[in-house]
């Protein structure tokens, strides 16, 4: 066990709960009533950041409920829907803990395992993520497609992310202060995990099914998902068309070598209207897909240039060790 595992078996950490709300309301309750138990039966003192991400429900009078009853539960109201990946930056920004768990309130991900995480932390690790053993829950399309994008971006990014994990992972302060420094505004968070390296392991789990209330995320939201995470770590699908355009400009050289062999030694005509339009339409096609590629990584450079926050905190509630107060906080800039 090397000096820096030796320092945290004795220390009694602070643990900061990174937790993401968007229309919660129906889980809230559930929620603390099982993670406030979980955490109080760890040697480790804690402390609860909620983000409310522009939720349309009761969700945000709800954490608020719960925090007046207890000063280790902040609340930060974001002032609109800035999406799961900022609301969880906002919640890093502002957490104080020695170890930091991001969390899903749906209880999807179980808080059991936070023991576990933080006996591996002692052990010596900086990340300890949570992996699923398995999808059999999920439909098939969802397991297909899921698997799908695994492959893809481990194949065409440097830097791999590791199959079936989510967010949930515990991380050390010195992780959590190295990703603040990322100036990225499109987060995905996941490829960022994995960018920063660190120290990591796994622990495994058998993911419950969802207890009340419904998934936020569609299809078309996930593919848009994917699509930022791909873009975001890899230049392949630019490479990609340099290929195909080589591959196209050969191809229509040697059919027009073809045709003119035909022609001039075979005697053949060649008719015109129907072998040019399929040509025109093959080759229209192939520049409208490469332009969308090209579009989506110059889509990512305005984003980027424009230097705007991540996100935008309207209200901070801590009650006890001081008053809610309004705030004008944004994101990293």
């Amino acid at each position: 066990m090397n000096t820096d595992a030796n320092a945290r078996v004795s220390q009694r950490p602070l643990m900061s709960i990174i937790v993401p709300c968007f229309n919660e309301e129906a889980v809230i309750g559930r929620f603390f009533e099982t993670v406030t138990a979980e955490l109080d039966a760890l040697d480790a003192d804690w402390e609860i950041i909620c983000v409310d991400d522009g939720s349309r429900d009761n969700t945000l009078e709800r954490l608020l409920e719960f925090a007046r009853t207890d000063e280790r539960v902040k609340v930060l109201e974001l002032t609109r829907n800035f999406g799961k990946e900022a609301a969880i930056t906002a919640g890093l920004d502002v957490s104080t803990g020695d170890v930091v768990v991001p969390l899903d309130a749906d209880l999807q991900d179980p808080p059991s395992l936070i023991a576990a995480m933080l006996a591996q932390w002692r052990n010596g690790y900086d990340v300890v993520y949570a992996s699923r053993r398995s999808r059999q829950r999920d439909t098939l399309t969802k397991r297909v497609t899921a698997g799908g994008f695994y492959k893809l971006y481990n194949r065409l990014t440097t830097v791999p992310i590791p199959e079936n994990t989510g967010d949930f992972r515990l991380m050390d302060r010195r992780v959590v202060d190295r990703l603040g420094e990322l100036p990225e505004r499109t987060r995905f968070m996941k490829g960022l995990f994995a960018w920063l390296g660190f120290k990591s392991t796994a622990v495994e789990y058998d993911r419950p099914a969802r207890e009340e209330g419904q998934t936020s995320w569609s299809y078309w939201k996930l593919w848009n998902f994917a699509l930022d995470g791909l873009t975001s770590f890899s230049t392949v699908p630019l490479r990609v068309w340099t290929y195909v355009g080589m591959a196209v400009s050969l191809l229509s050289f040697l059919y027009a070598a073809f045709l003119i062999f035909r022609t001039l030694f075979l005697g053949v005509d060649t008719p015109g209207y129907a072998s040019i339009m399929v040509v025109v339409l093959f080759l229209g096609g192939v520049q409208l897909i490469s332009l969308g590629v090209i579009g989506e990584y110059l889509g990512r450079v305005f984003v980027e240039v424009k230097q705007r926050p991540v996100y935008l905190v309207d209200r901070v509630y801590q009650f006890g060790k001081q008053d809610d107060h309004d705030t004008a906080e944004a994101g990293p800039e």
